[in-house]
């Protein structure tokens, strides 16, 4: 059976990094790309959680696309129970219950390297 990869963002603006990125975790197994939920994504530009997702589905990198839980990242964790889960340069654990419970789950956490010089920040 495929590992499970788990990743996420917020994915206002998808850039050259972020393709990567994906394209880098999907080579680990089965990807799931979690969206942050709206109640998370609360940047001038932002763009509604539904949006996100058809754009992100658009690219045909991930095996599947979802929107996070507007309260809690750790039923994210428990509903797809990832073998893998990978950040980018920039991404943390949103908080230490969901740290905590993946290092209990013994879920593999990767941090990939920036690619390049692209960052949202730079397009915002």
């Amino acid at each position: 059976m495929k590992k499970i990869v788990l990743t996420g963002g917020k994915f206002n603006r998808i850039h050259p990094g972020h393709v990567w990125l994906l394209k880098k975790a999907k080579k680990l197994g089965y990807l799931v790309v979690v969206l942050a939920h709206d109640a998370h994504n609360r940047r001038p530009y932002a763009v509604p959680a539904v949006k996100r997702k058809n754009i992100v589905e658009a690219l045909k990198i991930a095996d599947k696309v979802v929107v996070g839980d507007s309260k809690k990242f750790s039923k994210v964790l428990i509903k797809f129970h990832p073998d893998v889960i990978v950040l980018g340069y920039d991404q943390r654990f949103p908080d230490n219950e969901s740290r905590l419970l993946a290092k209990t789950m013994k879920i593999k956490v990767l941090r990939f390297r920036k690619h390049k010089n692209y960052s949202t920040k730079r397009i915002a």
